[in-house]
C-alpha cells in the first residue's frame, strides 16, 4: 500500500475504543496504555483507525514502543510515515538518542542497532526494568553536544568573570575619586576656616 493514502496523527480520547481491542487482542497492558494516551500516534487508512505506535519522550531519549496494526496491510507504509514524524519530533524535542524494543525488520533496515554495553549504560533509568532485546540508533552526538556545551558555558563563565572584574575595578576607581574628592574639600574647609580666623573675619569675632 502506498503512504499517500495513509494519515499520521497524534490519538485522541475517539481513538481508545479501537486501541484498546487492538492492544487486548495483542496481549499489550491496555489498562496502563490507555493513562499514556498522549505518547500514541495513530494510523489511518481511508479515514478509518488501521494501526499505532507509543513514542515515550525522558529527557534526551525517546523509546518507540507497543506498534501494533489492526490492519497489517498497511503496516509497511505506515512505518514510513511514522519514521518521518519521530525524526520531526525528536528534532523539536532535542532528542540524541532512539531506543525499541520492536522486532520488525524495518527499523534495522533504517539504521537501528543493538547497543554495545557502554551505549546500553546510557538507558534511562525508568527503562532498564523492561524485558526483551533493545534495539538504537543515535541521532545527534551527545558526547560532542556535551562538550561544545560545557566549552561554551565555560566560556560565557570566563566572559561573566572578566565582565565582573572590570565593574569591581570601576567600583574601585569611583570609590578611591570620591574619597579623595571628600578629603579634598574637607582639606579645603580646614584651611579656609584657618584662614578667617587668621584674618579675624570669623562669625565668633
Amino acid at each position: 500500500m502506498s503512504s499517500s493514502s495513509l494519515n499520521i496523527r497524534r490519538a485522541t480520547l475517539d481513538d481508545l475504543p479501537a486501541l484498546k481491542t487492538m492492544w487486548l487482542a495483542a496481549g499489550l497492558p491496555a489498562a496502563e496504555l490507555e493513562a499514556r494516551l498522549t505518547e500514541f500516534h495513530v494510523v489511518e487508512s481511508g479515514g478509518q483507525f488501521a494501526g499505532a505506535l507509543g513514542v515515550q519522550v525522558l529527557r534526551q531519549h525517546a523509546r518507540l514502543h507497543s506498534e501494533d496494526y489492526a490492519d497489517f496491510s498497511v503496516a509497511d507504509a505506515a512505518r514510513q510515515l511514522f519514521w518521518e514524524r519521530i525524526q520531526k519530533i525528536a528534532a523539536n524535542l532535542g532528542v540524541f538518542r532512539l531506543w525499541t524494543q520492536e522486532t520488525s525488520p524495518f527499523w534495522k533496515n533504517w539504521g537501528f542497532q543493538p547497543p554495545s554495553l557502554e551505549t546500553l549504560a546510557r538507558l534511562p533509568e525508568e527503562w532498564k526494568n523492561l524485558e526483551g532485546r533493545w534495539l538504537t540508533i543515535e541521532l545527534k552526538n551527545e558526547d560532542a553536544i556535551n562538550a561544545a556545551l560545557k566549552n561554551q558555558f565555560a566560556g560565557f563563565m570566563d566572559a561573566e568573570k572578566k565582565q565582573t572584574a572590570k565593574v569591581i575595578g570601576r567600583a574601585r576607581t569611583l570609590r578611591l575619586i570620591i574619597t579623595v574628592a571628600f578629603f579634598g574639600i574637607f582639606f579645603l574647609c580646614i584651611a579656609f576656616a584657618i584662614f578667617l580666623v587668621m584674618h579675624g573675619q570669623g562669625p565668633w569675632r
